[in-house]
């Protein structure tokens, strides 16, 4: 996906051409020319992660400069990268979404349905603290992080294009919307009146969540099978499956082009000149 309009006083001519394309998580965000990638994968790593599924199409060429030749098995400052492929249907042109996405690559690594693994973004700059808590979460075989709406520097419209969730006094999910309207907002917030977002990150057990992605049905105005949808369907028959983990904290994110500068701010402070 390419980024969003926006704003691009502070942009060189190269960081345009970039986020018209370049995939987000390739787009240089520091003076070296490192992407933002590289920051999600080296806090992975600080996280406890050791390999990586990256999810890209057909057309994988620049991920690969980055990343390594081979499909699978590439060795990245001791990561093992591993690509997937999300195949575009014959008829469309874009991909079915993030749970045909997800599906796809259990589909081409059989391993992983039997395994617990986490999915996230890779325009999502999420920190060391948030990847670890999700990795060691065991009380229950998947859960998502509820980012606290307050603590998250977005705007209402953009908090709209994410997803909101309810949960119950136990922690488990009991209901979660992709692209709410802002007027029912309100309608998600918990006891304590936080309004709790995903910034999509999950960990899902594949044994179980796997049956849900096969059989994810298209949503019907925006014509993809979204991970939400899936999820639904999982609780609605499991329902104590899932917990809610809450957190307080940004997510630096590239959604528009405005973004790369805020991002560049944000880390700069970040050494990864080791790395």
């Amino acid at each position: 996906m390419k980024l969003e309009q926006g704003r691009m006083d502070n942009l060189s001519h190269e960081e345009i051409q970039q986020s018209n394309t370049r995939s987000k998580g390739l787009i240089s965000i520091d003076e070296s020319g490192r992407p933002l990638l590289d920051y999600l994968l080296f806090n992975a790593k600080q996280a406890g992660y050791n390999t990586i599924y990256i999810i890209t199409g057909v057309d994988n060429k620049l991920f690969k400069t980055f990343y390594g030749d081979h499909n699978f098995g590439n060795s990245y400052h001791g990561l093992t990268i591993n690509f997937a492929i999300q195949h575009i249907p014959k008829g469309r042109e874009k991909p079915l979404g993030t749970a045909d996405a997800v599906y796809q690559t259990l589909e081409q690594y059989n391993e992983l349905k039997s395994k617990s693994f986490t999915v996230c973004n890779s325009d999502n700059l999420y920190s060391i603290e948030a990847l670890k808590s999700i990795r060691l979460f065991d009380k229950s075989p998947n859960v998502l992080l509820g980012y606290s709406r307050k603590n998250l520097k977005f705007s209402e419209e953009k908090i709209s294009k994410f997803a909101v969730m309810n949960y119950n006094n136990n922690g488990f999910l009991i209901d979660i919307v992709e692209k709410p309207e802002i007027s029912i907002l309100n309608d998600f917030r918990d006891t304590q009146g936080a309004l709790r977002v995903s910034m999509n990150i999950f960990k899902f057990d594949g044994s179980l969540f796997f049956k849900y992605l096969e059989e994810c049905p298209m949503h019907k105005r925006r014509n993809e099978k979204e991970l939400p949808t899936a999820l639904l369907n999982m609780i609605n028959d499991h329902p104590n499956s899932t917990s809610v983990l809450p957190i307080a904290e940004h997510v630096p994110d590239l959604t528009s082009k405005e973004d790369i500068s805020i991002m560049k701010n944000y880390v700069s402070t970040i050494d990864l000149s080791d790395w």
